[in-house]
């Protein structure tokens, strides 16, 4: 008998029973992520599934919940009853102040360990590190940007009249009023209230700027509320409608996105999400339609951020599998994957932005450009900066000032100061 079989059985011993320790480790350590979302369709759908998929790779279940509904009052309910119960999900498409107000409760895990892992703090611009945060403790992570302040232009329009793209008011005017004459709609738009929020709160941009702007809607400030800028703003946001087709109350988004695609309309105020709508139908941005800033926000960006709220979990293996969902959604390789199909942009720097097309590449660089300059500003209109009940009823006095031309601006403007006062 060979002398070296013992210790080459000795060898293989050992090596199998670290083959099976390791797996063993590795089971112990695999979890499953429960997440409330509610992108359940085209690319979003595509963009969850690599998600998944990431998972899977390392060992993690994923299981939807509630998806149905999307982000409505009965997803928010039985989310609450879940977390009363202590039962809650991994993860929630929680945004804005709404994951101050669960964070406040004591429910949200603590992501300071993987944020300073993956270095959060130098990827995220502090506006934006600071809607994720909870008294300075990261809880959330954000999966994209949305930039609101967009103007999509039918450049065959453009043509029609010889004209340019708007970059001030005083231009935006003039060629609505030639596309008029011409026989085109200038401005498609749809006569929904947070439609007319969104159009509204690009305008106070153009007409007051990143720092107006912050005094009137992320700090309430009623001096700025009620303005000589303010009162600007509202007559130039009333002028827009004159251009607008008597058709628009209550079209929803996409129906007025398909007007500017048809030629039917010139162009519409909307956030990028209408970029899905234009690549979809076969146009493609520079030639067949433009997305420029809206007129006088060049220099600044109202960004809408998607994000998941993390909830406290028991066991390791749950706490486990929740950190390499945490992981997996700051990765520049998920983010890049994912934004591609949403039409959103990376929230986190260091993304290649080669496969992205002109307006995303666009919307990168004037996010980076906007946060070093200190005009990068949350959505009120997106819920992003302020409790539902301030938006809520600043969303109402928009809508009547753009629906009853007897509504006055100074009455608007009174009800803009009364929705502060509602802050708690």
């Amino acid at each position: 008998m060979d002398k070296r079989i013992p210790r080459v059985w000795g060898r293989a011993r050992q090596w199998w029973c670290a083959v099976g320790l390791a797996a063993a480790t590795a089971a112990a350590a695999a979890g499953e992520v429960e997440v409330l979302h509610w992108w359940t369709s085209g690319g979003e759908a595509r963009a969850v599934g690599e998600l998944k998929r990431t998972l899977g790779e390392q060992g993690h279940g994923w299981r939807d919940f509630a998806v149905q509904g999307g982000g409505g009052d009965t997803a928010m309910s039985v989310l609450r009853s879940r977390v009363a119960n202590g039962n809650p999900p991994a993860a929630a498409q929680i945004k804005g102040p709404a994951i101050q107000e669960w964070g406040r409760l004591g429910v949200l895990a603590n992501l300071d360990d993987v944020a300073q892992q993956q270095k959060w703090d130098s990827q995220l611009p502090k506006v934006v590190a600071d809607v994720m945060k909870v008294n300075g403790h990261y809880v959330a992570v954000p999966v994209n940007v949305h930039r609101v302040n967009w103007l999509w232009i039918n450049r065959d329009a453009l043509r029609r009249v010889s004209q340019r793209a708007p970059q001030t008011w005083d231009e935006f005017f003039s060629l609505a009023e030639k596309l008029q004459k011409a026989g085109i709609t200038p401005v498609a738009h749809g006569g929904q209230p947070w439609q007319e929020f969104t159009t509204f709160e690009t305008v106070v941009l153009g007409v007051g700027g990143a720092d107006f702007y912050r005094r009137a809607f992320v700090q309430l400030d009623a001096k700025a509320l009620q303005s000589a800028t303010m009162e600007s703003a509202l007559t130039t946001f009333r002028r827009i409608k004159g251009y607008t087709d008597r058709n628009a109350p209550g079209r929803d988004w996409n129906q007025a996105t398909a007007m500017v695609i048809r030629g039917e309309a010139a162009m519409q105020f909307m956030g990028d999400w209408a970029k899905g709508e234009f690549l979809a139908a076969g146009k493609a941005p520079g030639r067949d339609f433009l997305c420029t800033s809206a007129p006088g926000t060049e220099r600044a960006y109202i960004f809408n951020i998607d994000s998941f709220a993390m909830f406290q979990l028991k066991g390791e293996a749950a706490q486990q599998a929740q950190r390499a969902l945490v992981r997996s959604i700051m990765s520049p390789a998920f983010q890049e994957v994912f934004n591609l199909n949403k039409g959103s942009i990376p929230a986190v720097s260091g993304v290649d932005m080669k496969r992205f097309d002109l307006c995303g590449q666009e919307s990168s660089a004037y996010f980076v450009a906007t946060a070093m300059i200190n005009a990068l500003v949350p959505s009120i209109a997106h819920k992003m900066v302020q409790p539902a009940a301030v938006e809520d009823a600043m969303k109402d006095a928009v809508a009547a000032f753009w629906n009853d031309d007897r509504t006055t601006s100074a009455d608007t403007m009174s009800r803009f100061v009364a929705a502060a006062a509602r802050k708690k």
